[in-house]
Order: structure tokens, then sequence, then C-alpha cells
């Protein structure tokens, strides 16, 4: 694969870090960089690090466009099922979003067995368990076969460095992380928003294999779904048309979300004990191609790319000074 110029400029046009000394409570996340303004409301940025592993590999040109658009998307589609966090979106990257009491739960909805990472349900599998997440899965499973059910896998939330560890919904009730009342509701939300992502991935060509959603409490205490939904960095995501024939082969089915990076890693190297390679711009500009691929195909609209003469930070500080511009 050949990098245009265009390409090259996009790959030097990265946001590394969204760090503004102006805004108040600063707060650096795997992804995001986050401001507490201290009257309700937060400020988050998206920028283009990928992670995975429990490491930041690379910046990818565009991504934190691409997850905020595509986020956007979802949060406007599923305002129905359960209320979110947005207030407004001064920027591409960036969202206004009401301040929430975040809940200390992952809550991540699989319809299929699949994965790379050791909290992934298919790589517990292959090692013999049958009884994980507090779920007990039948023998004679393949990778990337239909779950015979769709379920929910519980994590709790790794810091910036640290693991996910997997729990049961029962364990996450007895040692008070959540009452029985805030797991039912998260619960029936999670299946609630997934069976939509699902419905309108597959109008559109797509099966929303699995995803991961964050919640927390408004002012109200109304759980409220936060961070960012069923983008590619959350989710995975198949060419609909192309899985059965790809799976019936042994093949992994064609991606358009960050299993594409996981698996190009995995190839090289042990990610857990190994040093984890150099990714080539080329691989970092196909990336990038699959997100705003996924953003298209899901939304229906040409995504936007950046405008070169313009440097994404530059763009964003314009926006914040506009914004708030008590703090600039």
């Amino acid at each position: 694969m050949t990098i245009s110029d265009q390409d090259k400029w996009r790959l030097d046009n990265v946001l590394v870090d969204a760090e503004f000394s102006e805004l108040p409570d600063f707060q650096r996340g795997k992804v995001r960089e986050s401001y507490d303004l201290g009257d309700g409301r937060r400020v988050m940025i998206a920028t283009d690090r990928q992670s995975a592993f429990d490491h930041v590999l690379a910046a990818v040109p565009d991504k934190g466009h691409v997850l905020t658009a595509t986020a956007a998307f979802w949060f406007e589609e599923t305002q129905d099922i359960c209320p979110n966090h947005v207030i407004s979106y001064p920027d591409p990257n960036v969202i206004i979003a009401k301040r929430l009491e975040m809940l200390p739960i992952e809550m991540v909805v699989r319809d299929y067995i699949t994965g790379t990472t050791d909290t992934s349900i298919w790589t517990m599998y292959a090692k013999g368990e049958r009884d994980v997440y507090g779920q007990t899965l039948p023998g004679g499973l393949e990778k990337n076969d239909a779950l015979p059910e769709t379920i929910i896998t519980p994590t709790t939330k790794g810091s910036v460095d640290g693991h996910d560890h997997p729990i049961s919904a029962q364990e996450v009730v007895a040692q008070g992380l959540l009452t029985q009342a805030q797991w039912d509701e998260a619960a029936s939300k999670s299946l609630a928003l997934f069976e939509r992502g699902r419905e309108i991935a597959a109008k559109n060509g797509l099966i929303l294999v699995d995803t991961k959603y964050e919640f927390g409490l408004d002012e109200n205490g109304v759980v409220t779904i936060a961070d960012e939904i069923h983008t590619p960095d959350s989710s995975r995501y198949w060419d609909a048309a192309l899985y059965p024939g790809e799976h019936a082969a042994g093949k992994e089915p064609a991606s358009l979300d960050k299993e594409f990076l996981r698996l190009w890693i995995r190839a090289r190297c042990n990610p857990y004990t190994d040093p984890l390679p150099e990714i080539p711009g080329e691989t970092l500009v196909e990336f990038s191609n699959k997100y705003v691929s996924l953003f298209e195909r899901v939304t229906g609209k040409t995504f936007d790319r950046t405008a070169p003469e313009v440097p994404v930070r530059d763009r964003i500080r314009a926006a914040l000074t506009t914004a708030f511009p008590e703090y600039f």
C-alpha cells in the first residue's frame, strides 16, 4: 500500500494529547481527556490515541473525530431507550456532557464467542473454561460462532494502566458494587440498547457482534449512558455478507473495528509478555479507513475528514475558546 501525500499529512496531524492548561481538573484516560468544570458539566475530548492490550499503541488519523461522530449518531438513535450525558458538541472531537456519578462496572453484551484479549470469552473458552462471567456456555463452540443467546459479561473498570477484571452479576451485587435494582436497570437498558444497535447495523449490512456500555447516575439518580456507544472502539462489527463464508472457511471475519489492530499485533508477538512492534504508517492509514467506513455504513452519511490546512489541536483550542471564554 502506498501512502498518499494527504495521508502522510494526516499521520503527522494526529491528536496525541488534548491537555489545555486553561481548563480545570484535567483527567487523562486511555483515549479521552476530560475536564470537570465544577458546575455539573464535563468537557470530554477524544484524541486519536489507540489503545489495546492495556497499552496506548499509536495515534490513528481522524480516529477521535470518527468516535465522536459515531457516538453522536447512536446517542440520537437510542435516546428513547436510555438518557445520555450529551449537552452539546462544540467541535468534532469534543463533547460537553453532564457530570455523572459513574457506576464502577462496564456492561459488555455479546452475541458471538470471539476475542483476543485475556478477558474475552473465546480466550477463556479455548482454555477449557465453560463457566465465564457467571454464564455457563455449551461445549462444542468454535471461535466466532453465534452464542445460543445474547449474554452480558460485566467487568470491573481498570485504571489507565490497569486491567478490567471479569465478574458475575451475582458478584457485582454481593460485593456492593451495584444494588440489585441498579444491576437490573443497567442490564435491562444494556440489552435494549444492544437490540437497537443490532437492528440498525443489520439494515446496513453489518453484524453488531458485541459492545461495551458505561453508565452513571445523574443528579436525580437516573441511570444514564455515558462515554461512548456502539463506536468501533467499544464495539465489534463484522460484514454480514462476508461472515458466513469466512466463518465456514475458518477465517477471521472482515471487521471494521479495533480487532483489526489487535489481530495485527497478535500475529507478531504476545502482547502481554513481548515488546509491542511499531505499527507502520500504511497499517494506521488502513485502520483509519476502516473506522471511517464503519461510520459511513452505519449512519448513511459521508464522513468529513479534517481539513488539511488546520491542525486538529488548533481547531479544538479555537472551539473551546468560543465555548468557554471565561477560561481562555
